[in-house]
């Protein structure tokens, strides 16, 4: 099984527009973007294929916060990274073969999306701003569906989006609204008949940036 964009290439950057915070125009490390989902696409399905599940998991996230975000401070490149969750979504048609930019998500959403966009009889789950944004009054709230790239901007490492299609043996995985990646991982195990890998690159800090 094959997974393309059109919006990037395979460990090519992720476009601004498809990414949650992007660098200010007036010299700010980071305003809101976009926050469009890129367009995905994906054959050489198994012909036993009844549904898909898409997920994208940042796997550079910092594990420790004291220097996120701070002036005067960077995150080294050599702290320990951990996962962090930026969509989720389950039962999606078999007969679906491609997401178009934009369909899944267009612009920030305070408090987090209620029904976020997706193709006919699919589900989605929390994304990991809902933690991250959960004592933030302005805008915290239950995170559904995609939110793209937004890592520290005083970051020494560039951050890797893992986006990954899961062909599966059912048509349903029985999941509800706002499910988390272990739910999820639960849910498929067993009945995962291929998967298929894209991989986008993002980062805010202006000496990386290409």
């Amino acid at each position: 099984m094959r997974i393309r964009s059109d919006d990037f290439r395979d460990m090519q950057p992720i476009p601004d527009e498809c990414a949650f915070g992007r660098p200010g125009e007036d010299a700010e490390p980071c305003v809101l973007s976009a926050n469009r989902s890129p367009h995905l696409a994906w054959d050489d399905v198994p012909a036993a294929t009844r549904s898909f599940a898409i997920t994208c998991i940042d796997s550079d996230v910092p594990t420790r916060g004291d220097d996120v975000n701070r002036p005067g401070r960077r995150v080294p490149a050599a702290l320990p990274r951990t996962d962090f969750v930026h969509w989720l979504i389950a039962d999606i048609p078999a007969a679906c073969r491609e997401l178009a930019h934009a369909s899944c998500s267009d612009g920030v959403v305070a408090h987090g999306k209620r029904t976020p966009p997706g193709p006919a009889g699919s589900c989605q789950g929390l994304n990991d701003y809902t933690g991250w944004f959960a004592a933030d009054a302005e805008m915290a709230g239950d995170y559904l569906g995609y939110d793209g790239p937004c890592p520290p901007w005083n970051d020494e490492r560039v951050h890797h989006y893992h986006f990954r299609v899961h062909a599966l043996d059912v048509d349903s995985l029985g999941l509800r609204s706002g499910f988390s990646l272990a739910q999820l991982r639960d849910a498929m195990s067993g009945h995962v008949l291929a998967e298929a890998e894209l991989t986008g690159t993002y980062t805010l800090s202006v000496g990386l940036r290409r």
